[in-house]
Order: structure tokens, then C-alpha cells, then sequence
């Protein structure tokens, strides 16, 4: 049996003792502790040198080879020049390995946890390697080294930075900080400068001991990468509020091991030389014992991912919140205001709130910010879409920095120029507009709404609700996106474009998909409008008369989902009997905290809300770009938002929100207005029959007495006034179930 021995100069309690059998060695392991002993330590190492077959040596190593010269810890090397009869190490390659390889696969199996991450390095220097896999992932990557090394109150703020700092450290060793300042105010401003650095940060690298001196301000939230933590640090993680601790040391025989005391294992059990130990040697004997990074999580699973969203004034009404504005706006002309709109448009962007409190029932919680740009729409849309994409570009820059995985753009910033897609192109992190939630958000409130004026006879069973759709526009990419979704809910589709050729293959893909779908296929909205329950306006008419409302049936439903509207507010006016939606919104998990958006507490725009549902899953991609929308997605979103915990809040329309009141009162008019609709049908039977001719008149009233007509009359216009309407007979269909 072989002894292998690990002496640290860290706590001898956390000393320990057991033996294993290793790569078909039998070894018996011993860790001793030194309490920051140095000279214990080297008394030890002259005790076990000619016991021990191989030593583990647990000094915090502080420098790899960057540039020409190596900063060593003076320490450090005595201690390693002190034994020459056996195999000495510090486990520092095989560290970098594990390190590097947990790293790795947390990005991979949590989903991309450290895109964007604000990473704080205690050490670069000491841990170049894994700075640079991070640098994969990230470029929010801060340095400690001089704070830590030199008490200079300064972080180093990227790779070429460290690479500067390590060249000229080793002439820096010495330094000693003019007396300018007191020692201790010197001391207390780096602190200050480590603990500004902590909170910040979304994820820490250091050793699990130099994370002892802080608490629940600096830690809580965070992610921490280190090696060898126990049980002890790691229940003290726990009441510092850490998420996440990734561990590159193995578990054997229950003892977590440091790198320097594995490294002493192989020695033993290879019987090589540690310059004989290549990297291909490691990753041997890794594969083989399938050897796994541990991903822990003190408080029990907790995860944050991270959003930005870009909003911008509606009008030259947001700038009065501003208390300097709102005082002029009172007094000056409204020169002052148009000159204010366009110097505002060329702002550059900044945060206007941050949003936190979002957590899913997956117990995935998300927070983020919503940046804002200057113009308005006049502003965004009288400009080149090159002068916008400026500024989105800049607030996506200032979203990468603040640690933002995914950013989503708002009103009029998603539908100038190409729609995202150049946006994308050029960030440095994903981007999406937020027009398949939209969409599916709209159909969802339409469909709800349909249920809410109670005009519709109930559904039996698992059959579809029996009212009758149509998509105004069905061959655009939003239009056929909700047809696709339509057919599965309701009993009958009928399908408006004037591209009769793209209807025909519209028709034949939808019933490849739904095969058991309804469809109905016209050129134009007016042929079958009448009829409709609910109408979907999908068109890029921009501005032109799609339909005309007068013809549409009382208490009809239509949903609005066209950029411009097909349906300006004046047209709305006209019937107070019809229920005009133009979006959907979305009410969040959790305890929402920002600043108003103008929307009740906890509800956002479905555009916002699917940048958070993107977020709360991790599918950190451009999602949703360009003007082309797939209805997949749109189905996809859906789920997802369902899946984490996202509900229909409010329904708007053109003046705001639409309350229960509003809906009761469409509601009111519509009935009253089938009923005045069904008594006028009657008095035109009546009359129709009285003025017929004396034949004509004595046959009708041999088959249908005069009592009947007036009792007939009645029937019809009691049974317009009910809550719920019978069936009715489908009408003939273009196409029928396959």
C-alpha cells in the first residue's frame, strides 16, 4: 500500500484520513494542515519526505507564465525546493484542467449560464487559463490582481490589461503606496473598491477561503467557481445567499480533494515523475474515472438569467414626467417641446429601470433592465433606419455590459427598417422583437373575449368552440401565423386575401397540418363578414380600408394585429356594438419590481413578456426577427410563457385597457342592437306578406295564419335578446374536414 500525503497550509481542522483503492493502487491518504504555518509546513515536508511516496503541497499558487517573466510567491517555491527524494506537487496543470472542464460543462448542461456574465477574478494571474475559456463566453471580465497583490485600488477590466499587469508585476512586488494616505484609509478604500466589484458581479472566481471576510450584501445571488469546498464553506455559502457554486475537485471516498492531493495520487499510483505527467496523461485518467464537476447550489436550485429591453417615448407626453420639462411645457410655446423631441431623439440611450422579481414556478427567476432611447415615433420613423439602428446598437452595448443575455426591442425600434434583422446582425448579443408573443398574446385575448360576451352557446366536451373566424390578410406572415392557430380553435376559418393563387396553398398546408380544419377562402373581407364572431385584421395595407365595419355583425370580435392599424380609432367610434382588441398583455410570475410602464403592477406588453419567457428558459438566440413571422414560434412562445407561469392580465384596445365594464357594455349594445336587428326582419316579413297578392296572400295564410306571422315575429326577436345564441347551420365551405 502507498502512502500519499497532502500537507496545506490551511485550518488542521479540516484534517482527515482514509484509504481507496486508485488506478489498481491500493493508497492510504493523509491531509495535515498547518494553520498558515510555513515553517510547520516545511517541518512536515522533511518528516513525510522519506515516508511518503508522493506529497501534495496546498499553496495557493499566484501566477502563470504570461509575457517573459513568472511572479512566484516566495513561499510558494521554498516550500517546493524543500523535498527532492519524492514527487512533489501543487496540482496547479491538473487544477486548470478541472477548473476549465467545470467551467465548460456548467455553460453546457445549465444552458449558457455565463453569456454575459459579470465574472470577477480575484486573481487572473493565478487563474489565466480559466480567464481565458471565460473570455469565450463573456468580455465583463474584472481582475483583482493589484488590489489584492499591491493594495491598489484599481481592477483590471479585460485579458490584454492582466497581460500588461503580469509582465511588470514581478518590479512591482515591492511596491509600497505612498504616504500620501494613511495605511488603514488606503486599506479600507480597496476594500471598498473589492466589495463595489462583488456586488456588481454576477459570478466570483477565487478560493473558497478568501470568501470567509464577506457576507449576504457582497455574495447573495451570485454564482462562485472554485475548488475543494466542504461542507463547512459550503453551509456558509448558503446563509450568504450564493445560487451557485461550481466545483472542479472530486468527491472520493467522501472527501473532496484538492488538486494538489489528486495530482500526489496519480503520481503515486502512475509511479511518474511530475515532468513526466503529460496533458494527455490527464485527460486519460479523467475519462477513465469519468470524473464530473460539481454543480452545487446551497439554498436548493436557484438560477438567475438576465434581459434588457429597449422602450422609447410614445409621445412628447413622456418628457413631461421629467420635473425641469414639466415646468416649461406649462409656460413655454410649443416650439419648446418640437425642438425638445428632436434633440432628444439624438440622446443616447440610458436605463430607465431595473426589473427584478421575476421567478418562474420552474424556480428560474429573471431580472433585467429596460433601456431607453430618445425619439418618438414621428421622430424614429421621419429618420433613416441606419440613424436608429446607431442608437439600438449603442443600447444593446450598454446591455452586454450590464450583463444582459438576450435583448428585446419595443414599439416602433422592432418595424423600422428590416425589422431587427441588421439589429441583430451586428450586437453582440441575441435580439428579438417580441411579434410572436404579440401575435399569440392577441389571439389569446380575442379568444377570451369571445367567451366573455357570453353571445356564443358553450363548447360540448373537447369539440371547438362553435364560432366562426376570419383572417383579413391570411397570406402575410402574421396572417397565416394566426390562421394556422385559429383552425384549432375555432369551428369554422374563413381565409381573406386578394392573392387567390397563395389562399389555395395556404388552404392545402393548413389542412396537411389540421386535417379535421374548416376553411373558408374569399378575395374579399365584405362577401362573408356578416357572419363573424371574430375577425382578425393581419394586412400591410398601411392605411387603406380593409373592411368595412358597418357590415360587421353586433358583437363581433375583432383583433387587430396590423403595424399600422387597419383600424384607426375614428372607424372604432362608429360601433360601440363591436369589441376592437388591438394586443394582449401579459401578467409575470413573482414579485415584480420596476418602474411604471403605464400597465398595472405585474403586467408588461406581450413584446416585453417574450424577451422574459426567452430568458426564463435560456434560449439566449434571435428568436424573433424580421417581418416574416413563424407560426411555430408563435405556438412555441405560447407554451413556453404557459410553462413559466405567464398569464393573460388585460386585453387593450385603441383608448387602453378594456375592463369588464367595457366588454358588458359592447355586450348590452350588441344585444340590443341583434334584437332591434330581428324585429326589423319581422316587420319586413309581415309586410312582405301583407302586401302580397290575394293568391299569394290566401296560400300564406292557409300554410301560416296571420297569428303565426305575429307569434313567429316574436320568437325572433326574444330569441336575438338571450345570453347565449343557438347553433347555427354551417354554411358551404370551400374546403371540408380530409
Amino acid at each position: 500500500m502507498k502512502t500519499v500525503i497532502s500537507i496545506s497550509l490551511g485550518a488542521s481542522s479540516q484534517d482527515f484520513e482514509f484509504t481507496t483503492q486508485f488506478l489498481g493502487e491500493k493508497l492510504k491518504l493523509r491531509r495535515l494542515g498547518t494553520d498558515g504555518s510555513t515553517a510547520k509546513a516545511l517541518k512536515l515536508l522533511k518528516t513525510w519526505e522519506t515516508r511518503a511516496d508522493a506529497i501534495g503541497l496546498g499553496v495557493q499558487k499566484d501566477s502563470h507564465s504570461l509575457g517573459a517573466p513568472r511572479f512566484i510567491e516566495r513561499d510558494a517555491l521554498r516550500l517546493r525546493r524543500a523535498v527532492s527524494r519524492v514527487p512533489v506537487t501543487t496540482g496547479e496543470r491538473l487544477g486548470d484542467i478541472l477548473l476549465e472542464w467545470a467551467v465548460r460543462h456548467s455553460q453546457s448542461e445549465l444552458g449558457r449560464c455565463f453569456d454575459n456574465a459579470r465574472v470577477l477574478f480575484f486573481s487572473g494571474m493565478a487563474q489565466h487559463k480559466l480567464a481565458q475559456t471565460m473570455a469565450e463566453y463573456s468580455a465583463n471580465l474584472l481582475f483583482a490582481d493589484p488590489l489584492l497583490q499591491l493594495g491598489v485600488p484599481k481592477l483590471l477590466t479585460s485579458l490584454a490589461a492582466l497581460q500588461l499587469y503580469s509582465s511588470g508585476a514581478h518590479a512591482l512586488s515591492g511596491w509600497a503606496p505612498p504616504r500620501v494616505l494613511p495605511a488603514p484609509l488606503l486599506k479600507q478604500w480597496a476594500e471598498f473598491v473589492l466589495k463595489k466589484a462583488m456586488v456588481k458581479a454576477t459570478v466570483i472566481v477565487a478560493p473558497a477561503h478568501e470568501l470567509d471576510g464577506f457576507g449576504l450584501e457582497e455574495l447573495a445571488g451570485k454564482t462562485v467557481i472554485t475548488s475543494a469546498l466542504n461542507d463547512d464553506r459550503l453551509a456558509q455559502l448558503k446563509d450568504k445567499g450564493v445560487h451557485l457554486v461550481v466545483d472542479g475537485s472530486p468527491v472520493i471516498e467522501g472527501h473532496v480533494l484538492g488538486p494538489e492531493m489528486l495530482d500526489a495520487m496519480i503520481l503515486a499510483a502512475t509511479g511518474k515523475a511530475v515532468e513526466a505527467m503529460l496533458e494527455d496523461d490527464y485527460l486519460e485518467i479523467i475519462a477513465g474515472l469519468q470524473m464530473q464537476p460539481r454543480l452545487l447550489y446551497p439554498g436548493g436550485f436557484q438560477r438567475i438569467n438576465r434581459f434588457a429591453f429597449v422602450i422609447h417615448p410614445l409621445s412628447q407626453e413622456y418628457f413631461k414626467v421629467l420635473k425641469p420639462v414639466e415646468m416649461l411645457s406649462q409656460v413655454s410655446p410649443p416650439l419648446f417641446m418640437d425642438s425638445l423631441e428632436k434633440l432628444m431623439a439624438y440622446a443616447p440611450p440610458f436605463v430607465y429601470s431595473k426589473v427584478e422579481g421575476i421567478r418562474s414556478p420552474t424556480g428560474v427567476m429573471a431580472e433585467g433592465w429596460l433601456i431607453s432611447v430618445g425619439g418618438t415615433p414621428r421622430e424614429i420613423m421621419r429618420r433613416p433606419p441606419e440613424f436608429t439602428y446607431r442608437r439600438l446598437l449603442a443600447a444593446a452595448e450598454m446591455a452586454q455590459k450590464l450583463g444582459a443575455q438576450i435583448m428585446g426591442l419595443g414599439a416602433f425600434t422592432k418595424v423600422v427598417g428590416d425589422a431587427g434583422v441588421t439589429v441583430a446582425k451586428r450586437a453582440p448579443l441575441p435580439i428579438t422583437t417580441g411579434n410572436s408573443y404579440s401575435a399569440s398574446a392577441a389571439l389569446w385575448a380575442a379568444h377570451d373575449a369571445v367567451l366573455r360576451m357570453h353571445l356564443l352557446p358553450p363548447p360540448q366536451g373537447k369539440a371547438r368552440v362553435p364560432f366562426k373566424a376570419m383572417v383579413v390578410g391570411a397570406t402575410g406572415a402574421i396572417g397565416s401565423a394566426c390562421a394556422r392557430l385559429l383552425v384549432r380553435a375555432a369551428e369554422e376559418v374563413t381565409l381573406v386575401s386578394p392573392e387567390t393563387a397563395k389562399l389555395l396553398a395556404l388552404q392545402q398546408s393548413i389542412l396537411h397540418e389540421t386535417p379535421d380544419a374548416k376553411l373558408v377562402l374569399s378575395a374579399r373581407a365584405d362577401t362573408h363578414i356578416a357572419e363573424m364572431d371574430m375577425v382578425v385584421t393581419a394586412t400591410s395595407g398601411a392605411g387603406k380600408k380593409v373592411l368595412d365595419i358597418m357590415k360587421v355583425k353586433p358583437g363581433c370580435v375583432i383583433t387587430d394585429v396590423a403595424r399600422p392599424l387597419d383600424l384607426p380609432p375614428e372607424e372604432v367610434a362608429r360601433r360601440p356594438d363591436v369589441l376592437v382588441i388591438e394586443s394582449g398583455e401579459i401578467q409575470l410570475p413573482g414579485e415584480l419590481k420596476m418602474k411604471n410602464i403605464g400597465l398595472p403592477k405585474g403586467v408588461v406588453y406581450a413584446c416585453l413578456a417574450e424577451t422574459i419567457v426567452l430568458a426564463l428558459e435560456g434560449r439566449f438566440e434571435n428568436y424573433t426577427i424580421g417581418r416574416a413571422i413563424e407560426w411555430e414560434k408563435v405556438r412555441e412562445i405560447y407554451q413556453m410563457g404557459l410553462k413559466h407561469g405567464m398569464k393573460l392580465a388585460a386585453i387593450s384596445g385603441v383608448n387602453g385597457v378594456i375592463t369588464d365594464a367595457d366588454i358588458e357594455r359592447v355586450r348590452t349594445l350588441a344585444l340590443a342592437a341583434r334584437a332591434k336587428s330581428a324585429r326589423a326582419k319581422a316587420a319586413a316579413l309581415k309586410k312582405a306578406a301583407a302586401q302580397a297578392p290575394a293568391p299569394a296572400r290566401k296560400t300564406a295564410a292557409s300554410k301560416k295564419p296571420a297569428v303565426a306571422v305575429k307569434a313567429t315575429a316574436k320568437a325572433t326577436a326574444k330569441t336575438a335578446v338571450k345570453a347565449d345564441a343557438a347553433p347555427r347551420a354551417p354554411r358551404k365551405r370551400a374546403a371540408t374536414r380530409a
